[in-house]
């Protein structure tokens, strides 16, 4: 039998190394300081990926984390979206190297479904945001 105790560290573990592409949107409004890393592949992210990332195939971390992002600033890491694990492989690569990491959950589908700034090779890509995982007319879930 779970504790209350035991669940309560449980959530707060996956708050602490989880967040969701609204929290990650507020943080960029923000001007919060943070790289976030597209881990995909380069077919990926010439398909579309979130505006402002940063291009770095999980493959690749380990070798050029270092020259493209200093050690001591916080990163957001995602791939393609829940059906897929290679941001969890990626945020692993990140801190096995030290840094302070954390997955967006939902990854660049629910990014792109909610509506919030995409691009590609051709520049920003206008997106309406799916009432199933955004509110409609709002800034956010207030969840």
């Amino acid at each position: 039998m779970t504790t209350t105790s035991e669940a309560a560290q449980h959530f707060a573990a996956k708050l602490r190394f989880e967040t969701d592409p609204s929290d990650v949107r507020a943080a960029q409004v923000a001007g919060e300081r943070f790289t976030l890393i597209d881990s995909r592949g380069d077919a990926a992210w010439a398909q579309g990926r979130i505006a402002g990332a940063v291009h770095l195939p999980t493959a690749e971390i380990a070798v050029r984390a270092g020259a493209l992002v200093p050690l001591d600033l916080p990163v957001v890491v995602y791939c393609w979206g829940p059906g897929c694990n290679g941001a969890t492989r990626a945020a692993l690569a990140f801190s096995l190297l030290g840094y302070e990491v954390r997955e967006l959950i939902g990854g660049f589908e629910y990014w792109a479904r909610e509506g919030l700034p995409v691009e590609d090779e051709h520049g920003p890509v206008e997106r309406a945001a799916d009432p199933l995982t955004a509110p409609v007319g709002a800034v956010s879930c207030a969840c």
